[in-house]
């Protein structure tokens, strides 16, 4: 209850000052990137999707009515909506303009809130690691690098990387079923 009025007082001091974003943007970076990533698949586009969804909510910032649901979520349907225009903008670049994609495709994408906050809290305990396994976890589900890729950017072995997600995703386990009790 108390994160909720925290963030709503965020909400509206950037309502009031918009260089007061900048924390909302901090707080909600990487679970939208995360969010956009899962479902773009490639990083240049996650990121500039990305950078879009938060220019979009600066832009209409004064628009955002508090109605108890987490910013979070408003932030996912942008998202959601940047992601459905660019699948349409490649579709049409790729058949076409008098080609329309299907009414059941990407254009409509739903936003679960449930699933929301799951991945919210998930982030939140993955913040709370090791800065090596936090590290570790963010290149290899966030920017989905591999283990390789992993070990070369630390100067470890393949065999230490994978140690350091093990005892990351345990931690995380833990963290995890502590809150669900």
């Amino acid at each position: 209850m108390e994160a909720q009025r925290d963030e709503r007082l965020l909400i509206e001091a950037a309502q009031q000052d918009p260089g007061r974003f900048a924390e909302l943007y901090e707080l909600h970076f990487e679970r939208v990137y995360a969010y956009v990533a899962r479902r773009v698949r490639e990083r240049a586009a996650a990121e500039e999707l990305t950078s879009h969804v938060f220019h979009q909510a600066l832009a209409n910032l004064g628009k955002f009515k508090w109605r108890g649901a987490p910013f979070a979520a408003w932030l996912f349907r942008i998202a959601a909506n940047s992601i459905a225009d660019r699948a349409q903008k490649l579709a049409r670049e790729s058949a076409g303009e008098s080609v329309a994609p299907p009414a059941d495709s990407a254009a409509s994408p739903e936003v679960d809130l449930e699933q929301v906050e799951t991945l919210a809290r998930v982030f939140r305990h993955v913040d709370g690691l090791p800065w090596d396994q936090r590290y570790v976890i963010r290149s290899r589900f966030a920017e989905e690098l591999s283990i390789r890729e992993i070990a070369a950017k630390l100067s470890r072995s393949e065999g230490a990387v994978k140690q350091l997600q093990f005892r990351a995703l345990q931690n995380l386990r833990a963290r995890l079923s502590e809150k669900n009790v």
